[in-house]
């Protein structure tokens, strides 16, 4: 009842949605949903499935990681009558490839739909739809999900068709007009690019230098983040678009927002009561250098080399004479002469969270597992906030910064924190140098999946930059 209330909004419309198109009249449907490989977020795909669930769909949930074999194997024994494939970070998308592929080979036509943070419209109908004769259609949130599934399963084997076609062609449409424009005015080489890179006076630039350098587990509870917890992200992973606590005066959604944000809230004090969740917060700090390029080698006190990390470089045409950056623009080259520090930090809100989500599961109250898992993921980068403030201090800079929280928020302060993934660091590769110089999975109990995703799920990694200019691209 409390996923209801809350997903109110979405349901409502969904609901009246099903019923104009007579899903009311119609036998369960089954909808076969999976995380795919590598991947281990499910937070979207678990309240796609209870929206589905409530509107009479019969869900199959698979879990996470679910290899294609496995995909398949559910879809031919509880008959699907379509399939959902989630993910959230860039490498599942060549997965969810690699499912339509096997789906092709296999004969399989059932409607695919394309869900998760990463996914988009224009990516289905490029990389996805020419692999698959069958029906494969993005969705852009669970508000969406059961008007999708209601027309893509027509009664009729001649509706199917004509459904099949106006998809199939809106995404040739689609595809014919990005491939066909000439992309070569809007890149440039990497040569060009390095003439155009960000500039620093290395003779005067200041660069702060840490209380030690090394690895450190920095101990940390769970009330202690409370105060850096960031709320607004919570309401948009339930489909409740805007920010805390404006979003309490939403005209359609105030009063769901306000009955999730007290729901969070009690449950966050539980988390504290019972010691429930045991964030760990790792970071190092290193003496540093660039090659003048793009590549930063982190090194120990005595200045031999322990791992070099090559970042990318913009290689956007931008406006005449724009600075192309790459993040080692931000560390001085070893010919300047000066000795620079950069840092890594992971971080996590800790195993304990997956097994009680899984009480709840077991329970079959839905909303407080994927409550749990919310919280969680507010709770991971509270901790990611929390740690680079105690970075700043320890450098010295930021003993005088007096912020508020807005302003923490808004990135008012010296430093970037960019994460493997994002725009400024796209290569989720680059954990892999995070966690064998930090022994991340061996200190703090975070692993890497075979894409590089994090588990657990509500976990952050990243790196330090403290160039008083530096900023994310």
């Amino acid at each position: 009842k409390k996923a209801v209330a809350v997903l109110e909004p979405v349901m409502l419309k969904a609901k009246e949605e099903r019923l104009a198109m007579g899903g009311a009249k119609e036998e369960a449907k089954t909808f076969v949903i999976a995380t795919v490989k590598g991947d281990v977020h499910d937070i979207g795909k678990n309240i796609v499935s209870v929206v589905l669930q409530c509107n009479g769909y019969r869900v199959v949930d698979l879990g996470v990681m679910v290899p294609t074999a496995k995909i398949v194997e559910a879809a031919r024994t509880e008959k699907a009558d379509i399939i959902g494939l989630s993910g959230l970070i860039t490498p599942s998308l060549d997965e969810m490839r690699t499912n339509l592929e096997e789906f092709e080979r296999l004969g399989l036509k059932v409607p695919v739909l394309i869900g998760g943070a990463t996914t988009s419209g224009l990516h289905t109908a490029v990389k996805l739809d020419p692999y698959y004769s069958g029906p494969v259609e993005h969705i852009l949130d669970a508000s969406r999900v059961v008007h999708a599934c209601a027309r893509l399963l027509p009664d009729s084997a001649e509706e199917r068709a004509g459904v099949l076609n106006e998809l199939k062609d809106r995404y040739a449409k689609t595809r014919e007009a990005y491939l066909s424009k000439d992309r070569s005015l809007e890149t440039i080489s990497l040569e060009e690019a390095r003439a155009r890179k960000f500039m620093t006076d290395w003779k005067t630039v200041d660069i702060p230098t840490p209380e030690k350098t090394g690895v450190f587990d920095w101990a940390v509870s769970l009330e202690e983040l409370v105060p850096f917890i960031d709320w607004s992200p919570l309401f948009w992973s339930w489909e409740l678009k805007g920010l805390y606590p404006k979003i309490f005066e939403h005209p359609k959604y105030g009063e769901q927002a306000r009955t999730l944000y007290e729901e969070a809230k009690a449950l966050l004090d539980r988390m504290v009561r019972e010691n429930r969740v045991k964030p760990r917060v790792l970071v190092g700090f290193f003496p540093s250098y660039s090659d003048g390029a793009e590549t930063v080698s982190f090194c120990d006190r005595d200045g031999n080399v322990l791992e070099k990390i090559t970042f990318e470089r913009q290689l956007g045409a931008g406006e005449a004479g724009s600075t192309r950056f790459s993040l080692a623009d931000f560390v001085a080259p070893k010919d300047s002469g000066r000795v620079d520090y950069a840092g890594m930090f992971a971080v996590t809100a800790g195993h304990d969270v997956e097994r009680w989500a899984a009480s709840f599961e077991r329970q079959n109250d839905d909303y407080q597992s994927i409550l749990v898992k919310a919280l969680a993921d507010r709770v991971a980068e509270a901790a990611a906030e929390w740690a680079h403030k105690k970075a700043r201090d320890f450098f010295g800079f930021g003993k005088t910064e007096n912020l508020t929280f807005e302003d923490l928020l808004a990135d008012r302060y010296r430093g970037i924190r960019p994460a493997p993934g994002y725009a400024a660091c796209p290569s989720h590769a680059h954990k892999l140098n995070i966690w064998k110089l930090m022994q991340v999975r061996e200190r703090i109990g975070i692993s890497l999946t075979e894409s590089h995703m994090m588990n657990p799920a509500a976990s952050v990694s990243g790196f330090y930059f403290n160039h008083p200019e530096a900023r994310y691209f």
